[in-house]
């Protein structure tokens, strides 16, 4: 039996594998609403093979946004979009459907992915606005330095997390997850790197945990119990005065007493110049297995998992429970399905595709010679007497 194609459980929600689609910006909003580039995304996601899918990192307030084309889930006509979209994309599988809620901090007011040639930080006359962060430091010498946040700033932003996640259990999603790491606005205040305060909010690890403690309390008093609560971990800023592995446990288990569900384990981001060592295959799955031995979280790894008994071994050795993949989706949105057929697991596709499952189909192990796809009578396209191009022992 298949591992990654065991059933899953996060808090009081159900997922039927082990297999995550990571939250990926599509720099397709206006003014924060999700538009019908979403929906075509999320819904072809929805139909990867995987158990959960969480939408891209989606701005608490408007400020929060990292650029002009970033999601948001902070007016009622960003809700609305999101409620419509769920709906729709609900009807599509069996997948779970989650949302990422973030705020930019000093990261915010850039320009997208495909504008970045022209320089990152956005211009005033391209529609920029202030940033803001713990501590008045940008995040490079040609980006603005940000408006450092008074106790009034912070109380407004926790509770704007509070009222997001409400908006996101109007809408209909099964999971949300806080997005606490990549160098964005609860990093800023984890890290010594950029939280150079010396109030209750800085200064000792215990004081710069204490805003994203804060939010999770926030969050967790508004958001159900029997959906699924997370938060994406930085485990390191690959910098020797900056937030640590340890450090990152110490919080884990702040908190799993706080009332999480699971962590995503990630890593830097927090200030460029740092060396942080190449991307390889699973080199941030070490982060999820420290999570899985320190605490009773759930523990998601990411980095370059991509090949499907790799992210099988790492379920069936007990080095994390939930995989995440989000370039490997995008180059392979059926990723899934390839992998169970690839793992001798037998699972259902949508109704409209089952001529394209291995058992109706003598060309899929001609396109996938890597695949041994067991024996199966399931969801067959037509009757036995007319199956004269499906393998012999569907």
């Amino acid at each position: 039996m298949s591992q990654l194609f065991g059933e899953g459980r996060i808090g009081g929600l159900q997922v039927e594998n082990r297999i995550v689609v990571s939250p990926m910006c599509q720099y397709s909003a206006v003014e924060g609403t999700a538009q019908p580039w979403h929906l075509i995304h999320i819904g072809n996601l929805m139909m990867s093979g995987a158990g959960l899918v969480i939408m891209e990192a989606t701005a608490v307030e408007d400020i929060g946004r990292g650029t002009l084309g970033c999601l948001g889930i902070y007016s009622d006509e960003n809700e609305r979009a999101l409620a419509d979209l769920v709906a729709t994309a609900k009807k599509l599988s069996s997948a779970k459907l989650g949302l990422q809620l973030t705020h930019a901090g000093r990261k915010a007011a850039t320009r997208t992915i495909p504008e970045r040639w022209r320089g990152e930080p956005l211009p005033m006359d391209e529609g920029a606005w202030k940033p803001i962060a713990p501590s008045a430091i940008g995040f490079d010498k040609h980006w603005q330095v940000p408006e450092e946040l008074d106790d009034e700033g912070i109380l407004r932003i926790i509770d704007a997390f509070a009222r997001s996640a409400q908006r996101a259990d109007r809408a209909g999603f099964d999971l949300i997850e806080v997005h606490g790491a990549h160098g964005y606005l609860i990093h800023n205040f984890l890290s010594p790197l950029s939280n150079k305060r010396s109030d209750k909010w800085g200064g000792s690890l215990e004081n710069r945990m204490r805003f994203a403690l804060e939010i999770v309390r926030s969050v967790r008093s508004v958001w159900p119990k029997e959906k699924a609560f997370g938060f994406r971990v930085n485990s390191t800023d690959w910098h020797p005065e900056g937030f640590s592995l340890d450090d990152a446990v110490i919080f884990a288990q702040a908190l799993e007493g706080a009332g999480l569900d699971y962590v995503v384990m990630s890593a830097g981001n927090i200030a460029p110049g740092i060396s942080i060592p190449p991307a390889t295959p699973g080199h941030q799955v070490p982060f999820a297995t420290s999570i899985k031995k320190n605490t009773g979280l759930a523990a998601m790894a990411v980095g370059m998992i991509g090949r499907f008994e790799q992210a099988e071994a790492i379920i069936a050795n007990d080095e994390a429970d939930f995989v995440a993949l989000a370039r490997p989706m995008l180059d392979n949105p059926r990723w899934g399905f390839h992998a169970a057929a690839a793992l001798g697991a037998d699972i259902a596709y949508p109704p409209q595709y089952i001529r394209a499952r291995p058992n109706n189909w003598l060309g899929f192990t001609y396109v996938h010679p890597e695949a041994k796809p067991p024996a199966s009578r399931l969801q067959l396209d037509r009757p036995p007497s007319v199956a004269w191009d499906r393998p012999k022992d569907a």
